[in-house]
């Protein structure tokens, strides 16, 4: 919850012009009283745009949401669900996730599912029960060729906003974890193709190390992305690493 309509343009301007690795989706997501002006500021870019939620109906009672249709109407070609603080702050839960899921996908928009454990659930140990817990719930009922569309992101929650970052082998360890969940219920194929993120106090500084690990194939970037020369170093550092 960050930037007015005319900071979030001013910003998408500013990005625009840094020359941006052509060969690195960039993605952002604004609120959604912005993503209409932000979608024209963008266009001629290689800057494409992402909802922070929405609904999993397209249309209906429920006073205060958005639906897929919306976003599809506003420029949105992706969507973040289950992102920690809607599920530490707004109750959602991992079927609420999974009809958001097929929601966007049958509307043509790309889900970016988030999933990470809390701090007591890391030190507890169960960093890998919960993680299978909401990959697996969050995901149930869908097909390889669906599963190819979606982008999983791991964002453990003590690391969201805390300046604390998982290391770049401890983040592997758990995206590595999470494609051999993948593999399982899609099969290797339909694994290989998901794009794993990681999130969470993610820095110019620390993307080149996050972004050599073999299952971290993106960053989900929170406070570091509200500046725009912030920003475009994590951009130009993960373009490199993929190079």
């Amino acid at each position: 919850m960050y930037k007015t309509i005319g900071e979030a343009v001013g910003f998408t301007g500013e990005l625009k012009s840094k020359t941006l690795p052509s060969g690195c989706l960039v993605v952002v997501c604004p609120s959604f009283m912005a993503l209409p002006a932000v979608s024209a500021a963008a266009r001629g870019s290689v800057i494409e745009l992402g909802a922070q939620n929405m609904h999993h109906a397209s249309e209906g009672a429920y006073t205060g949401e958005i639906s897929p249709d919306m976003l599809k109407d506003a420029g949105c070609s992706y969507v973040i669900l289950g992102h920690s603080e809607r599920r530490q702050f707004f109750g959602e839960t991992d079927s609420g996730v999974n009809a958001k899921v097929f929601a966007a996908l049958n509307r043509g928009l790309i889900p970016i599912v988030c999933v990470g454990e809390s701090l007591s659930e890391r030190e507890s140990g169960n960093t890998e029960k919960v993680v299978e817990g909401q990959v697996r719930a969050s995901l149930a009922g869908m097909g390889p060729r669906q599963a190819e569309d979606i982008l999983v992101a791991y964002e453990p929650v003590w690391a969201i906003g805390t300046g604390k970052t998982a290391s770049a082998s401890d983040a592997q360890k758990v995206n590595g974890f999470i494609r051999g969940l993948l593999e399982e219920m899609f099969g290797p194929e339909a694994a290989q193709k998901i794009r794993i993120l990681y999130g969470g106090s993610v820095k110019p500084d620390n993307t080149a190390g996050l972004m050599r690990q073999p299952d971290i194939d993106g960053a989900l970037v929170g406070g570091a992305s509200l500046d725009v020369e912030s920003f475009a170093a994590i951009i130009h550092a993960a373009a490199k690493c993929g190079d």
